[in-house]
């Protein structure tokens, strides 16, 4: 079905594509994926996954549509990013295909419908199976945005299976500053402060652009803080060679051409915490290879989101088909025995 729908969402404007996929996925009219081969099973900071497969961020900004997504074949799905008050973000148009490239520019500028609208789905959707993470942003124009990190958790935290804390986005000026060293042990500690005896992970969401000084401050003040995962990575501000006309649009940049760079950052992140904290790997996700090249490089799961824009819904069950075909093909008898397993 998504190959004869593909040329008419391509023809139309890249937002306006993704707003009717979502209104769709609201019908509830979703197909229900076959249940998941059992050597996918496996645990990530205490959550049980049916599957390693999960959907990042962005696609499902103010979780409306994450039951229709796990129904799909996804093991968890992650909704945001989330802002205390609602914002429109950056104006338009913010998001690009670059069709020749398999990716995706985006600069939305954690455009959000807020925190009560997003507690109001939670709510409505409580008590249902499924792992559904909440992913959080600052308001832009916040004097405190460490506060908006504490405001939002405090009102979602106890509704989702994790929370996000997202200070990775290219798309907000400034925000990437709280993954500096003091500004991100004062973030976490008045996270986890938060969170107080709550018993739902937080995970911190990392860029790949760091400098070579960055990656062990950020693990120290992770793991000093009591964090529970890394996501690796958000999207890019660099530009490697690309041949669509949008290649110079100003914005993250995600799909194909930042598999490299996420897959680097994940093995740097991996070294530094010497797997004493879980790690989810996102960025150029689109084939059981890729999923199995970022668990034996050490993530515990992984997250995509762009490579449905050219590949479809169906993608996710030819990776997890095709991950378990490289477990049993490599002797593996979890998804767990492969994390950070060295290639030969």
């Amino acid at each position: 079905m998504f190959a004869a729908l593909k040329p008419l969402l391509f023809a139309l404007d890249p937002e306006a594509a993704h707003n009717l996929t979502l209104a769709a996925l609201k019908t509830g009219l979703v197909p229900a994926a076959p249940a998941d081969d059992p050597i996918l099973a496996t645990t990530m900071a205490g959550l049980a996954l049916p599957n390693p497969i999960g959907l990042a961020a962005g696609f499902d900004k103010d979780a409306e549509v994450p039951d229709a997504m796990l129904k799909l074949g996804f093991g968890f799905v992650e909704c945001g990013s989330v802002c205390p008050r609602p914002q429109p973000g950056n104006a338009k148009p913010r998001l690009f295909r670059l069709m020749e490239d398999e990716a995706v520019i985006n600069r939305f500028g954690f455009n959000s419908k807020g925190v009560e609208f997003a507690h109001a789905r939670l709510t409505a959707r409580a008590g249902r199976p499924g792992i559904v993470g909440i992913n959080l942003g600052a308001n832009k124009d916040s004097e405190d945005r460490t506060d908006d990190y504490v405001v939002a958790l405090r009102a979602l935290a106890p509704l989702a299976s994790y929370v996000t804390v997202n200070i990775s986005s290219p798309n907000t000026p400034g925000l990437r500053a709280l993954q500096d060293g003091a500004a991100l042990a004062d973030l976490i500690a008045r996270v986890m402060a938060a969170r107080g005896a709550l018993d739902v992970p937080v995970f911190v969401k990392v860029a790949p652009d760091q400098g070579e000084d960055d990656w062990a401050t950020i693990v120290r003040a992770c793991i000093d803080g009591g964090v529970d995962g890394l996501i690796v990575s958000n999207t890019t501000v660099l530009r490697p060679p690309l041949a669509s006309r949008h290649a110079g649009e100003t914005g993250g940049l995600s799909g194909k051409p930042l598999k490299p760079l996420a897959l680097t950052a994940l093995k740097r992140f991996r070294a530094e915490t010497g797997g004493a904290l879980p790690l989810i790997a996102v960025g150029g996700i689109a084939s059981g290879q890729d999923a199995y090249d970022r668990i034996r490089a050490g993530a515990s799961a992984v997250q995509l989101y762009s490579a449905l824009v050219y590949h479809g819904p169906g993608l996710v069950g030819r990776i997890k088909a095709e991950l378990a075909a490289l477990l049993r093909r490599d002797g593996f008898a979890s998804v767990g025995a492969a994390v950070g397993a060295p290639q030969v």
